[in-house]
C-alpha cells in the first residue's frame, strides 16, 4: 500500500464548494478501478482555504495509471474554477525496519 497526499490551496469563498465536489470526486476516483482505497479530506487549521487530500492506493503504479487518466484530467479542469494554482502532490511510505 502506498499513500499520497494531495495538497490543494482554494480561492476565498470557494471552500464549500471544494468540499461537496471532493465527495463526488472520490466516489468517481475509487469507482475507476485504480486502486484507490480510501481518501479523507483535512482543512489546515491556520488557514481555512488549505486542504489536504489523504489517499491509500493499492501500489504505485494504480495512482501513476490514475494521473494519466481522463479521470484525473476531467478531476482538474473541474478544479480549475476553484484552486489557486497547482496541487501538489507527496508520497509517504512506511520506514523498513
Amino acid at each position: 500500500m502506498i499513500n499520497i497526499g494531495l495538497y490543494y490551496k482554494v480561492k476565498p469563498g470557494m471552500e464549500s464548494e471544494f468540499e461537496s465536489k471532493f465527495n463526488a470526486a472520490v466516489s468517481a476516483i475509487k469507482k475507476a478501478g485504480f486502486g484507490c482505497i480510501d481518501a479523507r479530506l483535512y482543512k489546515e487549521v491556520s488557514s481555512q482555504n488549505e486542504y489536504l487530500l489523504y489517499t491509500e492506493w493499492n501500489d504505485m503504479d494504480g495512482f501513476k495509471q490514475f494521473i494519466k487518466s481522463e479521470a484525473y484530467k476531467e478531476t482538474v479542469a473541474a478544479g480549475r474554477a476553484i484552486i489557486e494554482g497547482m496541487p501538489q502532490h507527496r508520497i509517504f511510505t512506511e520506514a523498513k525496519h
